[in-house]
Formats: structure tokens, C-alpha cells, sequence
């Protein structure tokens, strides 16, 4: 009933939430190219996410594996699917080429289904529960500042991650719920026994984070353009704090590397190397054995120019390498389209 840490890879490390595997880790900055000059951007970006691989270590396992767990005495929860989409709404501001305020907005689109702590022998439709919400997540708030090198292309920046979306779960001795509008289950043995979704899942984290990070572009040849650039997210207060009803998201470090062909200026292929490292979550209500990990994705993609500071990009992500500590659901690739306006 947890987000693992393949999902939390995408665009600009948006969605830094509880789980290892369940975000964004694509840096859109590169996708649509850095900003060097004064104005506004609006971006509409759109990512999915689709969790349907148990893995462990680096290994894919089948629901049968993981519930053998059980069959010996176990206590292992054999997950079904997650699905996320995410929809982020991005609107900067910079007043001078050196300063830029960025906010994000998601909405978070999830379903989830698990089988519980089922053994083999049930591992049977009449066992599995499963949850959907659609619903606001996280707002991030960012500052850079670019003026460090008289070319801009040095970027520093410090943000912070509001809870703004719904959060919580169930005190782990007395069943009460705690928080604000944690999701509850619709369907199955779950539903019926009036409990509430992993608070990993919840579309936010009830914490409020700190984000560091900084970037680094330049032309390397006549066509080609490299860019790098890494971000630390760490919970600093957090709501959930009461005996048997807390939680701490587990702190995140993202960093991308990637080349950007510049010989057309109507389009811009490119390719990404995106790396995540999420540490355990903590708390009565974290998921300690199944949330903290490494992944790499490989992310191929390319961005258009439509006319005058208006431009359209899509990737793909590949999982090239996963360490996941215990048992995550993972997605086979994820897919990110957007599209951004500059004025």
C-alpha cells in the first residue's frame, strides 16, 4: 500500500513524496532550456507513472514470490499495481537575468491495489483492495539566483515544499484517523474493514520540506549544449508527529545530466540521465522495510518550438539500474509531455 522509489523520478524533482519510485525526476528546466533573461514561463507538464513490477534489490519478482513470504510466518504486504499521474502547473517570474521564483502546483491522480498480507493461496480477486483519489498535491515554492557568472549559466537554489495536499492515516494502536482527509479504501477485505491507504500514498506528505540545489549549462561545440544539475530534499517539520500516528518522509537526492542538440531552432533533441537516492521513511505509519532505494533512468526526448516562446517537449524514462531496499512496486518506463510558454 506504499509508493515505492521508482516513482518518484521525473520533472525538476516535483514529486519528492514518501515513496521511492512514484515521482518525477526528468529535469524540465533542461527540457525546455534554462531561463537566462527576465519574463514569465508557464508550464503545463503531464507525467505517468505506472507501478506494476515487484522488484527488490535490482530483480523483478512475481506476487507469488513475495507471498511465500507469508506462507512461512511472514508479514509481508504483495502490492498489486499503482498508477500516478501527475498534472504540475508552473508559473515563473524573473525580474532580472540573475533572479527566478517558481511555483509548482500538481494534481495528483493515483489508484492503487494490494492484496495485503496474502500467502500464496490467496492470492485471488476477493482478497485484493483497492483505493483512487484525485486531488491536489505538494506545493513547491523555488528561488534561483544566476548571477554567480556573468553568463548565468550557474544556477543556485533554495525552495520549500508546503503541505497543501491531503495527508494522513490511522494511529497504528487505536485505529483513529489522523490527519487531514487521509483516502480510505473503496473496494475489498480493506474497505470493508474501514482502513485507510498507506500515508505514502496520500497525495501529500503532511511535511513541510526544504530544497537545495544547483545547476550548471554550457555550449560544448557549435550544436550541442550539457547541462547538469542536483536537488536535496529533507523534511524539516512535519504534522504527523503524535505517538503512533507519525510520520517523516525519507530525505531525496536527485541529480541529471544530459545534451541538448541545438542545429534547429525549430526542435531540440535530447537525452537525460536522471538518478534518484531516497532514504527510509520514518515513523508508526512509514513503511520502513519498503521505502528508500537508488534508480537510474536513461530519458530520450526532444522539445519544439511552436512559434515565438512557446514550446511543446515529451520523454520517455528507461529504468537502466534499480536498488530498491525490500519489496516496491516499479514501473517498466514512464512517459512525460508538457508544454511552456515564455513572455
Amino acid at each position: 500500500m506504499k509508493r515505492s522509489l521508482a516513482a518518484l523520478l521525473a520533472i525538476a524533482p516535483f514529486a519528492a513524496n514518501a515513496c521511492a519510485t512514484c515521482g518525477c525526476s526528468l529535469s524540465s528546466d533542461a527540457a525546455t532550456g534554462y531561463t537566462n533573461g527576465p519574463g514569465w514561463r508557464v508550464d503545463l507538464q503531464y507525467s505517468y507513472i505506472d507501478q506494476s513490477e515487484l522488484r527488490s534489490g535490482g530483480h523483478e519478482l512475481s506476487e507469488p514470490q513475495v507471498a511465500a513470504i507469508n506462507n512461512n510466518g511472514g508479514a509481508q504486504e504483495v502490492e498489486k499495481d499503482t498508477t500516478n499521474r501527475y498534472t504540475t502547473l508552473g508559473v515563473s517570474y524573473s525580474p532580472t537575468a540573475d533572479w527566478t521564483v517558481n511555483l509548482q502546483i500538481p494534481w495528483v491522480d493515483r489508484s492503487h491495489s494490494t492484496y495485503s498480507n496474502a500467502t500464496t493461496s490467496q492470492l485471488t480477486p476477493d482478497t485484493l483492495s483497492s483505493a483512487s483519489f484525485s486531488s491536489l498535491g505538494d506545493v513547491r515554492l523555488i528561488g534561483t539566483y544566476q548571477g554567480l557568472l556573468d553568463n548565468n549559466l550557474l544556477g543556485l537554489q533554495v525552495g520549500v515544499k508546503l503541505p497543501t495536499g491531503d495527508f494522513g492515516g490511522q494511529n497504528v494502536v487505536t485505529g483513529q484517523q489522523v490527519g487531514r482527509h487521509p483516502v480510505y479504501f473503496s473496494s475489498g477485505p480493506n474497505a470493508a474493514a474501514g482502513q485507510t491507504i498507506d500515508t505514502s500514498l496520500d497525495p501529500g506528505t503532511g511535511s513541510t520540506d526544504i530544497i537545495v540545489g544547483a545547476f550548471y549549462h554550457q555550449a560544448i561545440s557549435q550544436d550541442f549544449d550539457a547541462f547538469a544539475n542536483i536537488r536535496y530534499q529533507v523534511a524539516a517539520l512535519q504534522a504527523l508527529d503524535q505517538v503512533n500516528a507519525n510520520f517523516r518522509p525519507g530525505n531525496t537526492l536527485t541529480a541529471s545530466v544530459g545534451l541538448r542538440y541545438e542545429d534547429s531552432p525549430d526542435w531540440t533533441p535530447q537525452l537525460q540521465i536522471n538518478y534518484t537516492h531516497k532514504s527510509t521513511d520514518q515513523g508508526a505509519l512509514a513503511d520502513i522495510t519498503d521505502s528508500a532505494g537508488d534508480v537510474v533512468y536513461l530519458s530520450p526526448g526532444a522539445s519544439v518550438n511552436l512559434t515565438h516562446g512557446l514550446n511543446v517537449y515529451g520523454f520517455v524514462q528507461v529504468p537502466v539500474f534499480s536498488d530498491l531496499i525490500g519489496y516496491q512496486l516499479f514501473p517498466r518506463w514512464t512517459a512525460n509531455a508538457g508544454i511552456s510558454y515564455a513572455f
